[in-house]
């Protein structure tokens, strides 16, 4: 007889103790508090290290930073950017086609707080199943705030992006904001399991378009040590990514996650007991005789 599977990431947590068991998990939570901080401090208590927004904000009065997802809405609507503006998202577009454009999604959107407390209240209450909808959905979201700006004139989506509601309404009250936050919290708690960042967000959607070049990726790099615990599976927040790698060894599938829809959040390095999977440069040599970046052979 089967033994009943033990609670979620306990193996994890007996194998490498609870630090090495969540620490992804906490490096990411701070730096998700410190980007927020720094938005708050400003208007809070007068010390402006950072001006501005999520998207646009200057530095020390010096570093700009800017949203390209915002500025493709605003060259859309007619917009003439500013040399600042254009200079920040040269910045932003470099960063993130180097380290991978989801990795905004796990380690600065302040949304992902809220879904992965969703997430983890879910599992908590064993709520099991729920709705579906194809991927695909946040691309033809996307397609139409792109759309939406260019016959407006203005940027719409802003009016209810839930990334930029959730820090301005800490720092003005949230009013209706807490609506659409409390919405997405619900939504993902009792209708479909990471609905909105898997399947409705556009802002994570056009994310996952940049850094398919990108430079470092988690790699299941000992995948022969893999005991099926599934825990791996259960913390993802993009189950689809993990499976070639972790399995495909005998379809000459490396074991590097090359999945644009991977955010690098870390936890499947947390919850696995035997340490299968790990950061690693895109280019280093397998062990297996299976280069880490080979993608699955053509059908």
């Amino acid at each position: 007889m089967k033994p009943a599977r033990s609670a979620f990431a306990r193996d994890a947590i007996d194998a490498k103790g609870w630090w090495g068991a969540h620490r992804w998990l906490v490096l990411r939570r701070l730096v998700q508090f410190a980007v927020l901080a720094l938005f708050l401090v400003g208007p809070w208590f007068g010390w402006w290290i950072v001006k501005g927004n999520l998207n646009y904000s200057l530095t020390l009065g010096t570093l700009p930073l800017a949203d390209p997802l915002v500025m493709l809405q605003s060259l859309l609507a007619r917009h003439v950017p500013e040399r600042n503006a254009l200079i920040g998202v040269a910045i932003v577009l470099a960063f993130y086609l180097l380290v991978g454009g989801r990795v905004y999604c796990a380690w600065v959107c302040p949304v992902n707080i809220v879904t992965d407390a969703a997430s983890a209240l879910r599992r908590k209450l064993d709520i099991r199943g729920g709705g579906d909808m194809p991927r695909q959905t946040r691309y033809w979201i996307l397609a139409l705030i792109l759309v939406l700006a260019a016959t407006t004139g203005g940027i719409v989506w802003e009016l209810v992006n839930p990334v930029s509601l959730l820090p301005r309404g800490l720092i003005f009250g949230m009013g209706a904001g807490w609506l659409v936050i409390g919405g997405i919290f619900l939504f993902d708690l009792f209708v479909m399991k990471r609905g909105w960042c898997g399947h409705l967000c556009p802002v994570g959607a056009f994310y996952g378009l940049l850094g398919r070049v990108r430079l470092v990726r988690v790699s299941a790099h000992r995948r022969e040590d893999c005991n099926d615990c599934l825990d791996c599976f259960t913390a993802c927040p993009e189950q689809h990514v993990i499976r070639l790698p972790l399995k495909g060894a005998s379809k000459g599938v490396g074991p590097m996650i090359l999945d644009s829809d991977c955010t690098s959040c870390g936890r499947c390095i947390d919850v696995c007991a035997k340490d299968v999977f790990t950061f690693m440069p895109r280019f280093a040599p397998g062990k297996d005789g299976i280069p880490r970046g080979s993608a699955a052979p053509e059908q």
